[in-house]
């Protein structure tokens, strides 16, 4: 079908419509796409919990799109601030200038973090601010005298997205093979699960602590005096919802204070109310010293990421000359006018619908709910934590992650609700204005297309 037709349900163009456009033209991102433009799954609008197809049907957002539109799709308030953004400032350079909303946001994001987190250096998305981390640690240790100090440890399992630094700390194996030899000097921690012992798990499992003593085996085989940093995620997201044990996190800052080396919590998934809080790092009392953040800042409505930098990070760059520049690293549009306007909007939202406390007040009937699926046929595991959820389903033999697709498009066109799959495990991060009744619904369908993939 033509793109065009789509667009209007299949009728005639308007007068003057370029020629139809087909879907071969897109590569689309992180996409099988040749299987979907067989069948493709095409959203044409959205508001709060729900997208509409191009005829007008309605599509359940079981994932907030891409973990991101934690306080539903097309808020008023998010769209108005863009709309009048962009008839004030089209663009400001923030390369030796800045403009007001850049220096807002930054003042809003410091005030959510926690402890001595209030410096914010601004990029476009998970990826950048990921890479962005790496690199502010590398830079912090050649200005406090340690430039031996240049190995990263990532971990097994770990996504810090498509950045060739994210790839070489990341752990999911199908986004580091292709790309051949990545940055040198890296190594990992082993993945936080185990299902033997962490089977069907409500939140962080009680097993599991001990993972991060992996670190000293680490320290011993390459020497503290040349590890930079650790990045970990919280909860590991996109592998298909991973929490961290209960104790790890702690474990990993002490070992990390022990030996001098950075601690770097990826959030770009888990910040701005996925786990209850602003971020998880306050959920698990654990100060990181440094947070990447993306997503959830706008709500999806303009790309923004950013990296959150204890104060002691920071002001070791703060030195020589005043008139130099301290970070030789940026991008065209770090805190774009209208991606700030969007972020100012957002965290109105978040704070004046509580809907961090709001999450977490919801957490047990959403984890009761995606638990009660775990006598369906076939189901391996469960695990949920926050507003997140996954189920775990066992591959066809020789045809790993067929399952897991089927599951997307019966989910879509059959159901009417949007998931997301890693692998073969179903994955679910709905908005966090979820009501009970949605989130019954959201289950109810989860349940059927469990029953006709199996």
């Amino acid at each position: 079908m033509a793109l065009d037709e789509m667009a209007l349900g299949g009728g005639e163009r308007p007068a003057g419509e370029l020629a139809p456009n087909d879907l071969e033209a897109f590569w689309m991102p992180f996409t099988s796409n040749r299987a979907f433009k067989k069948r493709p799954r095409i959203v044409a609008s959205a508001k709060d919990m729900h997208y509409y197809t191009p005829d007008g049907r309605a599509v359940l957002d079981g994932c907030s799109g891409l973990w991101c539109t934690n306080p539903g799709h097309n808020r008023e308030p998010i769209v108005a601030a863009i709309q009048k953004a962009a008839g004030e400032l089209d663009f400001g350079p923030t390369f030796q200038f800045g403009h007001p909303g850049a220096f807002r946001l930054a003042s809003r994001i410091a005030a959510l973090a926690p402890g001595d987190l209030d410096h914010v250096f601004f990029c476009n998305s998970g990826s950048e601010a990921v890479d962005t981390a790496l690199k502010i640690a590398l830079a912090y240790h050649n200005a406090t005298g340690n430039s031996s100090r240049t190995r990263l440890i990532g971990r097994e399992r770990g996504y810090h997205g498509v950045g060739f630094g994210g790839i070489s700390v990341g752990g999911m194996v199908a986004n580091r093979r292709t790309f051949g030899t990545m940055l040198t000097g890296v190594d990992h921690l082993p993945t936080t699960y185990d299902r033997k012992n962490q089977a069907f798990t409500k939140g962080e499992p009680e097993y599991g602590a001990h993972f991060a003593d992996e670190l000293e085996r680490l320290v011993g085989l390459h020497d503290a005096s040349t590890i930079a940093a650790v990045i970990v995620e919280p909860m590991a997201g996109s592998t298909g919802v991973i929490p961290a044990p209960q104790g790890y996190l702690k474990r990993l800052r002490e070992i990390c204070d022990k030996y001098g080396i950075l601690l770097i919590f990826d959030e770009v998934i888990t910040g701005y109310g996925r786990l209850g809080y602003a971020f998880a790092a306050e959920r698990y009392g654990v100060q990181p010293d440094l947070i990447t953040f993306a997503k959830g800042i706008t709500a999806g409505a303009v790309p923004m990421g950013g990296v959150i930098a204890r104060k002691h990070v920071h002001d070791a760059f703060m030195k020589g000359p005043e008139h130099m520049v301290e970070l030789f690293h940026g991008y065209t549009y770090s805190a774009h006018p209208l991606a700030c306007a969007a972020g100012l909007a957002t965290l109105d939202l978040y704070r004046d619908e509580d809907l961090f406390a709001r999450a977490k007040a919801l957490e047990p009937y959403w984890a009761d709910a995606v638990m009660s699926l775990k006598d369906k046929p076939g189901v391996l595991d469960i695990r949920t934590v926050g507003i997140t959820g996954a189920i775990d389903l066992p591959a066809r033999e020789g045809l790993p992650g067929q399952r897991g697709y089927e599951a997307i498009e019966r989910a879509f066109h059959e159901e009417g609700v949007m998931i997301r799959t890693a692998g073969d495990t179903m994955v679910m991060t709905p908005p966090l204005i979820i009501s009970n009744e949605q989130v019954d619904e959201l289950i109810g369908k989860v349940g059927r297309v469990i029953e006709k993939v199996m």
